[in-house]
C-alpha cells in the first residue's frame, strides 16, 4: 500500500466536495483543510489561517503551506483543489507520488443544473432543510457545452499526468458519497485503519427533485443532450506523435520571424524575408533563450507561418525527400518504401524513363503510404516533412503560437499586411509562384489523388477547410 504523507481532492463546483470533506474529517487521523489554495480565502471563507500560516503568507509562498499540510501533526492532512485555485500548487502535487490523489466526479448535467440553482438562490451549502431555497433554471445549450468541455478537459489532463508519472488515483463519484463502505475503502486506501459506522448527517442534499422539476425548458434540454456526441464519433482520429516547436528552424528578418512548416514555400518565404532584413541579414538557429532575447530586442515583432494545400505539400515532400537521391533526401526510407511497400520508385536517380505516368503511380503509392504512416500503422517515423500541419502547429503553440497563419495562395496580400503591422514601410513583393513542383503536379492531378490526400490528411482538410487543390 502506498505510504502517503498528504492528499488532495480534485473536484469541480457542485460535485459534493463539502460532503466528501465532512466524511474524511470523520476519520481519526485524517484532516482536510478545505479549499486551502482558494485565491479569495484560505481554507474556508471566515478562516484566518491554516496551521499558523495566514493567507498573505500562503500567497507569497504557496509551497510553504503545502509543506505544512504534508507535516500535519495529527495524521494525514489534505485539501480540496478546484480549477481556479493557485496554479503554482498543481505541478507540485501532481509530481509528488506521496501525495494521494482523490478525483471526485459527478454527472455534468447534474452539476451544471445544481450550479445554476445555487447561483440563482445564493445558497451553496445546506445544513437545515427548513432553510432550503429552490428555483427552476433555464438550460442554456451553449453554456452547458462550454461547461462540459472544460470539465472533461481538466479530468483528461489529470488522468494524463497520472499515467505519465506512473501514479493512480482514487476515483469517487457523487453517488458513491452516500455509501459508507466506499468511504471506508477510501480511508483504507489512504492508509488509515480508522472506520466510520455512518456518514456525516450535518450537510443536506439540496434540490433532490428530478431534473424535469428543476429545469424550465426540460424538453429543450433533452433535445440538446440528444444531439451531444457523447462518444466523440465525429472526431478525426489522430495517431501522430506530439511535436515540439522546432525553434532551430525559425528564421527572422527585421521585426518578422518565420516559423516554417516543412515542405511548404520555405525557399520563397525565406528569400522574401532576406529582402526585408536587408543588410542586417537573417537570424537563424534559435533556442528558447535566444528567441526570447530577440523578442525583447524587437518590441513590434510579428511571427507567422505558412500552410500549403495538403496535395501540394505531400507532393513537395515526395519530390524533395523520397523521389530523388543525394544530399538532403531519405535514402533509407526510400529503399524501405521500394522493398516493403512496393512503391514504384527507380533504383537510383530519376532518368529519362521516369515519365508522367510513372510519377502518377509513384505519387499515388506515396499518398497511400502517408495514410498508414500518419495513422500509426508503419514502423517508419512521421517526419516533419510530411507530418500533418495541424500537429506541427500544435507543437509550435506549445511554446508560442504564431501571430498569423497564412495560406500559401494568400501570401501576396497577407505578408505585406503583417509587415506593415510590425512597423515596416516599404515591404517587398513576393514571387508569383512559390511551388517549384506545381507544374509536375498539375500534369498528374486527378480525383484519385485528391481523395487519397483527403484520406491521409483528414484533420488538415477539416481544420483549415481546404477545398480541392485544383
Amino acid at each position: 500500500m502506498p505510504d502517503f504523507h498528504s492528499f488532495v481532492v480534485f473536484a469541480e463546483m457542485r460535485t459534493g466536495s463539502n460532503f466528501l470533506e465532512a466524511n474524511l474529517n470523520a476519520f481519526d487521523g485524517i484532516t482536510c483543510y478545505g479549499e486551502a489554495f482558494n485565491p479569495h480565502f484560505i481554507g474556508y471563507p471566515n478562516a484566518k489561517d491554516i496551521l499558523g500560516l495566514t493567507q498573505s503568507m500562503r500567497d507569497g509562498d504557496p509551497l510553504r503551506l503545502l509543506e505544512v499540510i504534508r507535516n500535519e501533526p495529527n495524521g494525514l492532512g489534505g485539501f480540496r483543489y478546484f480549477n481556479d485555485h493557485d496554479p503554482r500548487v498543481f505541478d507540485a502535487v501532481m509530481d509528488d507520488p506521496a501525495c494521494a490523489k482523490i478525483v471526485l466526479t459527478r454527472n455534468p448535467v447534474e452539476s451544471y443544473v445544481s450550479r445554476r440553482i445555487a447561483a440563482a438562490t445564493g445558497q451553496w451549502k445546506l445544513t437545515n432543510v427548513k432553510h432550503v431555497k429552490s428555483q427552476k433554471i433555464r438550460f442554456d445549450e451553449a453554456e452547458f457545452y462550454e461547461h462540459l468541455d472544460a470539465v472533461q478537459g481538466r479530468q483528461i489532463a489529470i488522468l494524463n499526468r497520472l499515467q505519465r508519472s506512473g501514479q493512480t488515483a482514487f476515483y469517487v463519484d457523487y453517488e458513491d458519497l452516500q455509501d459508507v463502505d466506499v468511504m471506508n475503502g477510501l480511508a483504507a486506501w489512504l492508509g488509515s485503519e480508522a472506520r466510520i459506522e455512518a456518514l456525516d448527517k450535518k450537510l443536506k442534499k439540496q434540490n433532490p427533485e428530478p431534473l424535469a422539476d428543476k429545469v424550465r425548458n426540460f424538453p429543450e434540454m433533452e433535445g440538446a443532450l440528444a444531439r451531444l456526441d457523447q462518444f466523440n464519433l465525429t472526431r478525426t482520429p489522430n495517431f501522430e506523435p506530439r511535436r515540439g516547436p522546432a525553434l532551430p528552424t525559425y528564421v527572422s528578418g527585421g521585426p518578422l520571424v518565420y516559423m516554417p512548416i516543412r515542405s511548404g514555400p520555405e525557399t520563397s518565404v525565406t528569400a522574401w524575408l532576406a529582402s526585408v532584413a536587408g543588410t542586417d541579414g537573417l537570424v537563424e538557429g534559435f533556442t528558447q533563450k535566444t528567441i526570447r532575447q530577440w523578442w525583447d530586442a524587437h518590441p513590434t515583432h510579428r511571427s507567422f507561418t505558412v500552410i500549403r494545400h495538403p496535395v501540394a505539400r505531400a507532393h513537395a515532400a515526395f519530390c524533395t525527400k523520397i523521389l530523388p537521391t543525394g544530399e538532403g533526401t531519405f535514402p533509407g526510407i526510400r529503399e524501405n518504401l521500394r522493398k516493403h511497400f512496393e512503391m514504384p520508385l527507380p533504383e537510383g536517380d530519376v532518368g529519362d524513363t521516369y515519365d508522367a505516368k510513372a510519377h502518377y503511380s509513384a505519387f499515388v503509392a506515396w499518398l497511400r503510404f502517408l495514410k498508414s504512416n500518419l495513422g500509426g500503422q508503419t514502423s517508419i517515423r512521421v517526419d516533419p516533412a510530411w507530418a500533418s500541419q495541424t500537429a506541427i502547429l500544435q507543437g509550435m503553440a506549445g511554446f508560442a503560437a504564431p501571430d498569423m497563419i497564412i495560406r500559401e495562395d494568400e501570401m501576396t496580400k497577407s505578408l505585406p499586411a503583417l509587415g506593415n503591422a510590425a512597423g515596416l514601410k516599404d515591404v517587398p513583393n513576393l514571387p508569383s509562384e512559390t511551388d517549384p513542383y506545381r507544374a509536375d503536379l498539375a500534369e498528374i492531378y486527378d480525383e484519385t489523388i485528391e481523395k487519397l490526400a483527403r484520406d491521409a490528411y483528414a484533420r488538415d482538410y477539416q481544420v483549415f477547410a481546404f477545398g480541392n487543390w485544383s
